[in-house]
């Protein structure tokens, strides 16, 4: 729906094209990658069922690794699957409008495997969110908060010269990784290390919290 309601005009380019329809597969993959690992163990305190799970792993920071290592697995798997998809209804909508395909096999292969290693990575930093938040609405709000709407305003004109620095934000990172906007963002290889970078980051932020405060 979204490739249909876009001018022509605005579709003619590779990037365009990568950025505006099919990269919208990355986006809905990283977000739902970051709120399953939020989820996963917010869940967990929301129902209570963090107490037993303590007592059979008294070492906290084996559960949030676990936790995290799970979260990574399917969280590759949603990126992956939702790129997919939108690389084949995205391809779809521009051959029906009669709009040459821009895109080769390349850009193909880098949008699939860099929504894979966002996703994967996003859904370890909703674990480490959701660690440190603990409070299950508030987390998924602020992933949702900061993916769709926070992160547009930085990258847009409304703050000028913030543009610049929110290259280096995390969700600009993951599109970044996959190809999108290579005049605007990081290159793929630095945005890998630099998303890498915040999640490990915000897993130990996660153990640690985990680890200092009592279960409620």
């Amino acid at each position: 729906m979204h490739a249909f309601a876009l001018p022509a005009e605005h579709l003619d380019t590779a990037s365009e094209q990568l950025t505006m329809v099919v990269g919208w597969g990355e986006k809905l993959g990283v977000l739902f990658a970051g709120l399953l690992g939020a989820m996963s163990i917010t869940s967990e305190v929301r129902h209570g069922t963090i107490r037993p799970t303590f007592l059979v792993t008294p070492q906290r920071s084996r559960v949030v690794a676990a936790k995290v290592a799970a979260g990574m697995f399917f969280g590759a798997g949603f990126g992956l699957i939702a790129t997919a998809l939108a690389l084949g209804a995205g391809s779809a909508a521009l051959a029906t409008r009669g709009i040459e395909n821009q895109l080769d096999a390349g850009a193909y292969t880098l949008l699939l495997a860099g929504a894979f290693a966002a996703a994967a990575l996003w859904a370890a930093i909703g674990v480490g969110l959701g660690a440190v938040v603990r409070d299950q609405v508030p987390a998924l709000i602020g992933i949702c908060a900061w993916l769709l709407l926070i992160e547009g305003l930085l990258l847009g004109d409304l703050f000028g010269a913030v543009g610049d620095v929110s290259r280096f934000a995390p969700g600009a990172a993951a599109a970044a990784i996959s190809g999108q906007e290579p005049d605007k963002l990081l290159a793929p290889g630095v945005a890998l290390v630099l998303l890498a970078l915040y999640a490990a980051a915000a897993a130990v932020a996660g153990s640690v919290a985990t680890a200092r405060r009592d279960v409620i």
